[in-house]
C-alpha cells in the first residue's frame, strides 16, 4: 500500500465513525502512524505530527459551520503540509545550474527535464556533460538533449570535468540557462568532493541542486546534509516519486535537514517534472482534485504533441478530432497520474490498465481508417469497412465495433454537455481547449 492509499483509507474509516471521542482519535492516529512509518517517515516526526493532531481534535474548538470530522481532516492536511516542507518558486531568469548526486539518483534524466522546463518557459537552454566517470553518460545526455530540443556540449574521452565545464560555458555562452550534469559515485567520497568543487569553481553556478531518488526514504536527510557540508547546495530535486513507497520519507527528511525540495520527478517522460508544492502534493495524497495541475498538464501535452489548439476543438467530434485527443492524452503520462489530479487516485489498477490498453487499440484502429471515414463515422457502420479496418490495425472486428459503441456514447455525452450551462461554465476554466460558444 502506498502513502496516499494508506492515508485515504484511514480518513475513510474516520468518516465512517459514528462518534468522535478519544478512542476514535487514538485509533485514527495509529493508522496514520502505521502508514507514515511504512513510507519511511522518521519515527520522531510521525509521533510529533500525530500528537498535534490528537491535541487539536480533543482540545481545540471546532469552528462553526464545520463538522468535527472535517475539522480533524483539515488538521491532518495542515500537519502533512508542514511535514513535507515549503513551496518552491524559482526565479525565472538567466542562470547556471549544477546538478549533483550519487549513482542511481536519476541525475542525467533530471538534467534534461530541467532543461526542457526552462526551454518551455522561453529561455534558450543548453546542457553540459561533466560526468566523466559513468560509461555512456555522454551518449545518454546527448540523446536526451535532442529529445528535449536543447543544446548539448561535451568532450568525449576527456577526464578533466573542470576543463569541460569551462569549454562548455564558452560554447553555450549565448544560452540563457545552462545546466551542468556532474559525475556521481556510489557514495560521497573525497575524490567526488574534490571533483565537484573543481567543477563548481570552473562553472560558477547560480544554483546547485542535489538530485535524490525517492527510494532512499529518510536517508535523504543524511545525504542532503553531507552534500551541503561538502559543496553547499541550494536545494534538492526528488526523483521517481511515482514508483516509490518511500517518497513521503524522502520529502519529509529533506525538510527536516533544513533543505528545500525544489522539483519532483513524477514519471519517465521529459515533461514529468513539477515545481514542488507541498499543498498540491498532500492534496493528491488525500484525494483532493488538482484542477490547476491537470489544466497545466493538458496544455503541456498539446504542445508536446505538436497539436494546434483548433485541432482539439470538441465542437464537432469525429474520429479525426478524437484521434488528436488520444495523441494528446498519450503525452500526459500515466493515466494514474491524471486520475490522481482529478481526486480519483483509488481507481482499481485493472481498470487503469484496461483503459491504457484501450487507448492504444483505438489509436491503431483510427490510424487504419481512410480520411473520409475519420471525418464521417457513419461510413464505418458497414461490415466490409469494419473488416478491412480490423485487419489493417491488427485488431478484431469486435474491437472496432467496441470503438464505434464508445464513440456513440461520447457524442451523446458531448451533446448533453453542450446543452448544460453549468457544466460548460466549469469546463471553460480549461484554457486552450476551444470550447464552442453558445
Amino acid at each position: 500500500m502506498d502513502l496516499g492509499e494508506g492515508l485515504r483509507k484511514a480518513i475513510a474509516r474516520l468518516k465512517g465513525s459514528t462518534i468522535i471521542d478519544s478512542k476514535t482519535i487514538k485509533e485514527f492516529n495509529k493508522e496514520l502512524q502505521k502508514t507514515l512509518l511504512s513510507a519511511d517517515v522518521d519515527v520522531k516526526l510521525v509521533l510529533e505530527l500525530t500528537k498535534r493532531i490528537e491535541d487539536a481534535a480533543l482540545h481545540e474548538e471546532v469552528p462553526p459551520g464545520i463538522s468535527h470530522k472535517d475539522f480533524i481532516i483539515s488538521k491532518v492536511y495542515e500537519e502533512l503540509v508542514r511535514l513535507m516542507g515549503k513551496k518552491y518558486e524559482p526565479e525565472l531568469k538567466p542562470k547556471r545550474i549544477l546538478l549533483l548526486g550519487i549513482y542511481g539518483s536519476g541525475k542525467t534524466t533530471t538534467a534534461a527535464k530541467l532543461a526542457k522546463f526552462y526551454q518551455d518557459r522561453g529561455f534558450s537552454t543548453g546542457l553540459i556533460c561533466c560526468d566523466v566517470s559513468r560509461p555512456a553518460a555522454y551518449e545518454q545526455l546527448e540523446t536526451l538533449a535532442k529529445q528535449a530540443n536543447v543544446a548539448f556540449f561535451g568532450i568525449k574521452g576527456e577526464h578533466d570535468a573542470a576543463k569541460i565545464a569551462k569549454a562548455g560555458l564558452e560554447a553555450l555562452k549565448y544560452k540563457k540557462v545552462i545546466i551542468c550534469d556532474s559525475s556521481g559515485r556510489n557514495t560521497l567520497d573525497e575524490e567526488l568532493i574534490k571533483e565537484l568543487k573543481s567543477v563548481a569553481n570552473a562553472f560558477k553556478p547560480d544554483e546547485k541542486f542535489l538530485v535524490i531518488n525517492a527510494d532512499i526514504g529518510q536517508v535523504a536527510s543524511k545525504q542532503a546534509k553531507e552534500f551541503d557540508q561538502a559543496v553547499k547546495i541550494d536545494g534538492v530535486i526528488v526523483t521517481k516519486l511515482d514508483g516509490s513507497g518511500k517518497g513521503g520519507g524522502a520529502l519529509s527528511a529533506v525538510a527536516a535537514a533544513n533543505s528545500r525540495v525544489t522539483f519532483i520527478g513524477t514519471g519517465e517522460k521529459l515533461n514529468a517534472l513539477e515545481l514542488y508544492d507541498p499543498n498540491k502534493f498532500v492534496g493528491r495524497l488525500l484525494g483532493i482534485p488538482d484542477i490547476e495541475g491537470l489544466v497545466s498538464t493538458i496544455q503541456e501535452a498539446i504542445k508536446e504533441a505538436n497539436i494546434k489548439p483548433e485541432e482539439v476543438n470538441i465542437e464537432e467530434l469525429n474520429f479525426e478530432t478524437f484521434y488528436t485527443q488520444l495523441k494528446a492524452m498519450s503525452k500526459m503520462g500515466p493515466i494514474k497520474n491524471m486520475l490522481s489530479m482529478l481526486g480519483l487516485a483509488d481507481t482499481p489498477k485493472e481498470v487503469i490498465e484496461q483503459s491504457e490498453a484501450k487507448m492504444k487499440k483505438y489509436k491503431a484502429i483510427i490510424s487504419s481508417m481512410t480520411p473520409e471515414e475519420r471525418k464521417d463515422e457513419k461510413l464505418m457502420h458497414d461490415a466490409g469497412r469494419i473488416k478491412r479496418v480490423a485487419k489493417g490495425s491488427g485488431t478484431t472486428e469486435k474491437d472496432v465495433r467496441e470503438l464505434l459503441s464508445d464513440f456513440a456514447k461520447m457524442k451523446k455525452l458531448l451533446s448533453a454537455f453542450q446543452n448544460d450551462r453549468n457544466l460548460r461554465g466549469l469546463a471553460s476554466k480549461f484554457k486552450g481547449l476551444n470550447l464552442p460558444n453558445q
